[in-house]
């Protein structure tokens, strides 16, 4: 019987292998069910809570106490200084000059040498003056021979006179001689001494200690005693002296120190005042306030014989005026700034800080004394504050602890590293991780 071509042909349907395609789907099903359960059983409440997202104000990651680094007020001693900008001077600043015209023969001192008081520089061409102290010195031979003569004439006539031989206007007359020809003598004598005087002066000496600058005259030169320039300067630099400027508010705790009779120590500081270069002593201050800047003017001395200190250097002289015993001390890092003034978070007994306004002393370097607000005892945020509130529930962490050094916020991105709190949450999600791959 021959098939109808418009019936449709039957087709024979197999349902195995459509049961096949189905169950590895049902079966990886099953899989993360377990999966989902078992990380759900074993996760940590706190990675739990950061999967959610949820964050309170004022809280670390996952609703978490804040990570903070506290330290404790305390009570010590608070240096109160004075800053201001100085220049160095040298005790003694001194231009050599030839006190008498000459040529200069030689020099006897090299440039940048440090020299004593007294010691001969220079040499000057001394024969014209040995001249002049020989012609002096005849004149002076002369004039005593004629006043011995005098002298002698004057003895005979007073001898006539007791016998009768002679006039007493002769007497006199010769008396008077003798007395002239004294005074010339004298000014004979005076007329030595200084042409010997001129003849010293053809030694040039340093007239006080210090460090020599360059030349101003080669050897060969005529040099004068009118030269603007000299021969050489001559700076003291041991002792040294640095003058500076305090404002004048704070000239009255100056000055009572001064009046006790205390003796003020100052520091001198490099331009970046990193580094400390000399101390000294405060010598004096200006006997005047400048009225344009507002400012006085202070003298202090340094011993220098390191040569740390050099004429006409910039430094930053830091003046101590006094020591306050028992003051309450914070680091600088714990204060914080805002619009009704400074202020610190203050760690309490249940760990919510309390922002407290306090009223600042002077700075003493990584400390800050606090006038009120705060006592010795108390604890306060020094690290962390920038994301904490009044009532914020923080836990304080030691810089050391190991583990937890790291945990801390950034301060530019509010970020929080993983230290040992965050490494459960991080593990419970390479867990999971692993068994989703799986």
């Amino acid at each position: 019987m021959s098939a109808d071509p418009h019936q449709p042909a039957s087709v024979s349907y197999d349902p195995t292998p459509r049961r096949r395609r189905v169950w590895p789907w049902l079966l990886a099903g099953v899989v993360v069910i377990v999966a989902g359960g078992y990380f759900i059983m074993h996760a940590k409440p706190g990675a739990a809570a950061q999967a959610g997202g949820g964050r309170r104000g004022g809280m670390g990651p996952g609703g978490a106490p804040m990570p903070v680094q506290a330290r404790k007020v305390i009570a010590g001693d608070l240096n109160v200084y004075l800053t201001g900008l100085g220049t160095v001077t040298p005790a003694n600043n001194v231009t050599v000059h030839s006190r008498v015209d000459g040529l200069l023969q030689k020099v006897f001192f090299t440039e940048g040498q440090v020299v004593k008081e007294g010691q001969v520089l220079a040499q000057i061409d001394p024969a014209p003056f040995a001249v002049a102290v020989a012609q002096a010195e005849g004149q002076l031979v002369r004039d005593q021979a004629q006043l011995l003569g005098a002298q002698q004439d004057l003895t005979r006539y007073q001898t006539l006179l007791t016998q009768e031989s002679i006039s007493k206007q002769q007497v006199d007359q010769q008396t008077a001689l003798v007395k002239q020809y004294q005074g010339t003598v004298k000014a004979d004598q005076a007329a030595v001494d200084s042409a010997r005087l001129q003849l010293s002066y053809t030694r040039v000496t340093a007239p006080a200690p210090g460090r020599v600058g360059l030349r101003q005259v080669d050897p060969g030169n005529m040099i004068h005693a009118t030269d603007t320039n000299g021969l050489v300067i001559i700076n003291q630099v041991t002792p040294i002296s640095v003058l500076f400027t305090i404002p004048e508010t704070t000239l009255p705790g100056v000055l009572a120190q001064l009046n006790k009779g205390n003796t003020l120590a100052v520091d001198a500081f490099d331009r970046g005042q990193q580094i400390k270069l000399a101390s000294g002593k405060l010598l004096t201050v200006d006997n005047q306030i400048d009225t344009t800047t507002g400012t006085l003017k202070l003298k202090a001395s340094f011993a220098n014989e390191n040569g740390s200190l050099f004429p006409n250097q910039f430094v930053n002289a830091r003046l101590l005026v006094e020591t306050r015993h028992d003051a309450t001390l914070i680091p600088s890092a714990a204060v914080q700034r805002g619009t009704s003034g400074t202020f610190v978070f203050v760690v309490g007994q249940d760990q919510a800080v309390e922002a407290r306004p306090i009223k600042l002393g002077p700075v003493d370097g990584e400390n800050v004394g606090v006038e009120s607000g705060l006592k010795p005892g108390e604890v306060v945020v020094i690290d962390g504050g920038d994301k904490l509130k009044d009532g914020s529930q923080v836990e304080v962490i030691s810089p050391n602890a190991s583990g937890v050094a790291s945990m801390k916020p950034h301060a530019r991105n509010g970020s929080w590293a993983h230290g040992k709190r965050a490494s459960g949450a991080s593990g419970a999600w390479r867990h999971k991780q692993s068994q989703s791959q799986e």
